[in-house]
């Protein structure tokens, strides 16, 4: 699936589209594809644990000072997205999301486990008759060993 706008509108129904989108962000993350994410939400503003981020490259630029990566380019964990509900306006051209993720994380020496849970709430805007998210505010509610998976909480830099 592009990131980038196609010359052509997507003719794929608007809910899937939000989805699919949802799901591009967790592979982009599993994948370790900070520049991959930077494009994802270029016109968007993410607010997780630090303040609101916009903007390709600063967005880019947080994920990699954020998130550990191992010898295999990937931060070793699986974002589970579940209970998504989407609400979309189709004459406004808008769409509202809200969902749980659930992050999933193994290493040689660390067997599977979940390292968090939280809620994504995001607002997504129809342009050129493709679908973008505008806005993803992470919550992370229940936090387990995020020693491997965070900078600061392994105190990296």
């Amino acid at each position: 699936m592009p990131v980038s706008p196609c010359p052509s509108e997507d003719r794929t129904p608007s809910h899937r589209a939000v989805e699919n989108l949802i799901a591009r962000y967790a592979e982009l993350v599993d994948d370790g594809d900070f520049a991959g994410l930077g494009l994802l939400l270029a016109d968007a503003v993410f607010t997780g644990s630090g303040g609101p981020v916009s903007g390709r490259d600063a967005i880019e630029k947080m994920f990699h000072d954020t998130l550990i990566v191992y010898a295999d380019g990937t931060p070793r964990t699986q974002h589970v997205t579940t209970n998504v509900a989407v609400e979309v306006d189709e004459e406004a051209g808008t769409a509202t999301a809200r969902s749980y993720v659930t992050v999933l994380q193994a290493l040689p020496e660390l067997p599977l486990q979940p390292i968090a849970g939280g809620r994504y709430h995001d607002r997504f805007e129809r342009q050129d008759g493709h679908w973008r998210f505008a806005e993803r505010r992470v919550r992370i509610n229940l936090v387990g060993d995020v020693s491997r998976h965070l900078r600061q909480a392994a105190g990296r830099s």
